[in-house]
C-alpha cells in the first residue's frame, strides 16, 4: 500500500511523494537527468536534506527511506573517492536501485496515461463479450468436496512460503556533525592536520567516508583550507583564522 510523504521542493512548495522512489525520481527528472550512478550521486544531498526536514514519515516506512539513503551515500562516496572499492553485494545493491527506479518510472508513466483516459470518461474492457456478465462458479459434475479440497491444497503447496527475515536494529554509528566537531577540536590543538593520520585510527570504512564528507562540508563553510600537492598525495587541512 503506497504511503504519502510531504516535502518541500527547491521553490519551497509542498509536494506529496509516494515513498522514496517517487521522491528520488522527482529529484532526477527536475534536473532532466538520466537514471545513472552519476545522476544519483548528484541528487544524494537533496534526498538526504528532504529526509532530514520531513518529520511525518511513519516508523514502519522509515526503513525504506533509510535503505535508499544508504545506497545514495555509497554512490556519492564512490564518486568522491574513485579508489574506494565496493563489495560485490554493494555493487548489486546499487544496480538494483537503478533497476527499481527504471521500473517505477514505467509504472508512473502508465498510471499517468490511464489517469488521462479516466478523465476523458472512456471505459476499456479486455474482453467485451463478457462485459456485464455475472460471475458464476460451475464446478465439474460428480465432484466431491474432498476432491476440491485436495486440488486446492495442491495449489497452496505450490505457492512459495514467505520467509521471515531476522530483525535488525538500525544503529547510528557516526554522524557528520560529530566528525565536523572532532575535526574542529583537532584543528584548535594543531594548526595543520593530515587526513591520512586522522583516519588511520578509524574503526570502519564508514567512519573514513563520513570524515571525508565532514572535511568537504568544512571547506564549503570556509572553516578549513585543504591542500593536495599531487594526485593521490597526502591531504593537508589548515584552519582559517
Amino acid at each position: 500500500m503506497p504511503y504519502i510523504v510531504k516535502a518541500r521542493n527547491c521553490e519551497n512548495k509542498e509536494k506529496i511523494f509516494e515513498g522514496p522512489l517517487d521522491l528520488l525520481l522527482d529529484l532526477i527528472e527536475r534536473r532532466k537527468l538520466e537514471i545513472t550512478e552519476v545522476s544519483l550521486a548528484e541528487v544524494a544531498d537533496q534526498f538526504l536534506e528532504y529526509l532530514e526536514k520531513t518529520a511525518d514519515i511513519e516508523l514502519a516506512q522509515l526503513a525504506d527511506f533509510l535503505s535508499v539513503a544508504s545506497k545514495l551515500i555509497l554512490i556519492k562516496s564512490k564518486a568522491l573517492l574513485p579508489m574506494l572499492e565496493l563489495t560485490k553485494e554493494e555493487e548489486v545493491d546499487i544496480e538494483e536501485l537503478k533497476q527499481r527506479l527504471e521500473e517505477y518510472k514505467k509504472f508512473k508513466e502508465a498510471a499517468r496515461k490511464l489517469g488521462l483516459l479516466d478523465k476523458k470518461g472512456k471505459s476499456f474492457y479486455s474482453r467485451q463479450s463478457y462485459s456485464g456478465v455475472m460471475t458464476t462458479f460451475l464446478p465439474p459434475q460428480n465432484i466431491s468436496a474432498s476432491e476440491l479440497k485436495t486440488v486446492f491444497q495442491n495449489v497452496l503447496n505450490k505457492i512459495t512460503k514467505t520467509k521471515e527475515l531476522a530483525q535488525e536494529t538500525v544503529k547510528e554509528i557516526i554522524s557528520l556533525k560529530d566528525r565536523i566537531k572532532f575535526l574542529r577540536q583537532s584543528l584548535m590543538e594543531r594548526a595543520e592536520l593530515s587526513f591520512g593520520v586522522i583516519v588511520s585510527k578509524s574503526d570502519s570504512r564508514v567512519e573514513v567516508i563520513v570524515t571525508f564528507l565532514a572535511m568537504l562540508e568544512m571547506m564549503k563553510q570556509k572553516i578549513v583550507i585543504v591542500e593536495q600537492t599531487k594526485m593521490f598525495g597526502e591531504i593537508k587541512l589548515r584552519r582559517i583564522e
